[in-house]
């Protein structure tokens, strides 16, 4: 398996590339323009890249995902909830995509936003059982995601509780790949470590300490950072729904 961790800083957010070397066949998830880095990579590789897939509508960039997808000639992919104005391959709740030995199943885990979906990566070449977890922005190191960007925040923080009680229950030794690090306005404490693992986060991340929904609410409801600029008009950018001007 190739895997490959792109890091930025305008925002600050991680994509990523994986694969199979072997067959052929990659996947970007999350990508920001510009769009070189990646065909650069895929191409050096020997991994073309087939699916692209963007975790959720962004709120904090404009996507780099359908324009990947174009370039690469590739299937430009969201979830199947996702509210969008273009055509894309609609991804839905336990789908497996197959890119030779390579495997990512298709958590759909609303709460960041009604969307959003996490990748649950299996090599294998390595074991049957699953060895990385693509968080985006719902699982990250040290927190999770803030859940007022497209939504009321108390219903999402409502969903987001149910989908990290379905990512709590992974093994120990699953690696969260997160889709945003320290200094990224999605989250409240995130760290700058670029990786961690489910065991450490449930042991540390102080909102998988928190067993009632209620209390989790009422936590998610505190110290909301200020929104990204011009949020509102991001996503539906990243929808391919942007507003309309006054004339």
């Amino acid at each position: 398996m190739i895997l490959r961790q792109f890091l930025h800083a305008d925002p600050t957010a991680a994509s990523y590339l994986l694969g199979c070397v072997g067959k052929g066949a990659g996947v970007v998830v999350d990508p920001l323009f510009p769009i070189e880095p990646y065909l650069d990579t895929a191409a050096a590789a020997g991994t073309p890249i087939r699916v692209v897939i963007d975790t959720h509508l962004h709120a904090d960039h404009r996507s780099a995902g359908r324009a990947l997808a174009e370039a690469a000639g590739a299937e430009y992919a969201l979830h199947a909830s996702a509210n969008v104005g273009y055509a894309c391959r609609r991804l839905a709740d336990g789908e497996r995509i197959e890119l030779g030995n390579v495997v990512l199943d298709v958590l759909h885990t609303p709460g960041h936003t009604p969307e959003h979906l996490c990748l649950l990566v299996t090599d294998r070449t390595r074991a049957d059982e699953p060895w990385c977890l693509l968080g985006g922005h719902t699982l990250m190191v040290g927190d999770v995601g803030r859940t007022e960007l497209a939504a009321d925040a108390a219903t999402g923080a409502r969903d987001l509780f149910a989908s990290l009680v379905r990512l709590k229950a992974l093994p120990d030794h699953v690696e969260v790949l997160p889709g945003a690090l320290a200094g990224s306005v999605c989250g409240r404490g995130l760290s700058g470590k670029p990786g961690s693992t489910i065991g450490f986060e449930r042991r540390h991340n102080a909102a998988l300490q928190i067993d009632d929904p209620d209390t989790f609410v009422a936590f998610m409801l505190q110290n909301i950072p200020p929104a990204p600029p011009q949020a509102v008009e991001l996503r539906a950018w990243n929808a391919g729904t942007p507003p309309k001007r006054a004339a």
